[in-house]
């Protein structure tokens, strides 16, 4: 057996790894069709609240950081419902603002401490059989409902007014939607990173929308990329000694690259 999987916190961070890495690319696929690819860096950083807020009150980081990006997803979906303001603007509302709170927060928690560095940027030794449990509950759920509602989300994500005359709940649908990132980006924060969850919800489906295939197609193509790039992350920190979410992020990065130059060759040299 390899030395990495000799040590119960490297297999509990592969097991997190993975299923981060089905989630992530799979959310990130519905939120990139509809131009809302900022959506997942603005619930990253609202996320940062609900961290500060566990930090006050002794609780579990991963709980409240998903009750507080849920309601904050809600929130952002109901205003450019029912207000009319540009989707941009409410985000920046919601970035920059979840930001000053949560440095307040923290301020009240002493500031900053490496525990809390691990969340911002990710750390394969933080993941505990807990955090595992609380990942793999929200995750399933997460994964089962997506499955569940696929074909209304993947109408309301082309069509919003089509889906409307087919009599679904749009509302109720996108509210859902919203919901599910919020709570992605929650369990993400112990391997990824707070500040690096939205670049693996959007790099791996960007990277699969090079391949100019059918949606189905592109979100698997997504999941297969978002896999290499956590899966080889994690080994990679683990041999090298670095951050886990920049590792996986960079790679993930490598990956499109690589892909745009196959893509740009291809076209260029006229193979279907």
């Amino acid at each position: 057996m390899p030395e990495i999987f000799q040590y119960d916190f490297m297999i509990r961070a592969f097991l997190a790894g993975i299923l981060i890495a089905l989630i992530a690319p799979t959310i990130g696929t519905f939120l990139v069709v509809r131009r809302y690819s900022l959506m997942s860096d603005t619930l990253a950083h609202v996320s940062l609240v609900g961290v500060a807020i566990g930090v006050l009150l002794g609780l579990h980081p991963v709980l409240t950081a998903a009750g507080v990006t849920v309601l904050a997803a809600l929130a952002m979906e109901r205003l450019r419902r029912d207000h009319e303001l540009f989707g941009e603007s409410i985000l920046a509302l919601f970035l920059s603002g979840s930001l000053a709170i949560a440095s307040v927060l923290l301020s009240f928690a002493h500031g900053w401490n490496m525990n809390l560095l691990s969340l911002l940027f990710g750390s394969i030794s933080t993941v505990q059989t807990a955090d595992l449990w609380v990942m793999g509950v929200l995750g399933f759920a997460v994964l089962g409902s997506i499955i569940l509602f696929y074909k209304e989300f993947f109408l309301i994500s082309f069509n919003e007014e089509l889906a409307e005359a087919s009599g679904l709940n749009v509302r109720g649908l996108n509210m859902l939607l919203v919901m599910f990132a919020a709570v992605t980006v929650a369990i993400a924060m112990r391997i990824v990173g707070i500040l690096l969850i939205g670049a693996l919800m959007v790099i791996p489906v960007m990277t699969a929308m090079l391949y100019r295939r059918s949606f189905q197609v592109t979100m698997m193509l997504a999941v297969g990329f978002s896999l290499a790039a956590v899966l080889a992350g994690i080994t990679v920190s683990y041999y090298a000694d670095l951050v886990s979410g920049g590792t996986i992020v960079v790679i993930a990065l490598l990956v499109f690259f690589v892909s745009l130059g196959f893509n740009r060759r291809v076209r260029g040299s006229g193979v279907s």
